[in-house]
């Protein structure tokens, strides 16, 4: 019973790692893509699909940051139940 509570938490500390990380490398290529995408529109002749590309990183930022941003009030909200 104790090593299976052990197990469960040290998955969620992983996944919580995990997710992190991802968030991490999510932002550094929005960035990037931003980057991209201002170079694109700023040429005589834009390329106009370009400006969607940061959309999907965004996305995933939004996903992520909106799990981290709920993480501590669902622990509150475990601890109490």
């Amino acid at each position: 019973m104790h090593a299976e509570l052990i197990h469960a938490a040290s998955r969620k500390i992983a996944m919580s790692k995990f997710i992190r990380q991802f968030h991490r490398w999510t932002s550094a290529l929005f960035v990037l893509s931003v980057i991209a995408t201002t170079v694109a529109l700023a040429q005589p002749t834009p390329i106009m699909w370009m400006s969607y590309v940061p959309l999907l990183p965004l996305a995933l930022l939004s996903l992520t940051g909106i799990y981290m941003f709920f993480q501590p009030y669902a622990a509150k909200w475990r601890r109490r139940s």
